[in-house]
């Protein structure tokens, strides 16, 4: 399916620079994209949301939490009134591999949008998102009719 190979070569070509980042870190993809994740959006900073939001495994966010932390990238803050709450937050450490990160995913924007307009930069967000959005309500719809 051509969207479908296509996005695929967005994604080899995100992974291809952010990779750098990886290697020079130590890290693996899934610890740089939640740390990333986290920076990108603050809001969203428990195990349970990047799981939802990102779309990833709750093994695999575990486990990669589980390396942040003992890396001394991120710590798991308890919630006082509800013990089962756990945020996670970004520590000082993780400050340089978030800008080398930055750096990248603006790298990245500027060489997959280069020629194109601001206009057409603003159609394709705007397409992009109704795309993902069908994506989103067909997943939706899946889940309600298999219960």
């Amino acid at each position: 399916m051509y969207f479908w190979d296509k996005h695929k070569t967005i994604t080899t070509y995100y992974e291809l620079l952010s990779g750098e980042v990886c290697d020079r870190y130590g890290l693996t993809q899934m610890e740089y994209d939640i740390l990333m994740f986290l920076h990108n959006n603050p809001q969203y900073n428990t195990a349970a949301e990047i799981v939802k939001i990102r779309k990833s495994t709750k093994s695999h966010v575990s486990t990669s939490l589980k390396n942040l932390e003992s890396k001394g990238l991120v710590e798991r803050i308890q919630s006082k009134d509800n013990k089962k709450h756990i945020e996670i937050a970004l520590l000082d450490q993780a400050e340089i591999i978030i800008e080398a990160g930055l750096n990248t995913q603006k790298q990245f924007a500027q060489n997959v949008l280069r020629g194109l307009t601001e206009e057409e930069t603003r159609l394709c967000i705007r397409v992009f998102d109704k795309i993902c959005n069908n994506a989103e309500e067909q997943l939706k719809n899946d889940k309600e009719n298999e219960s």
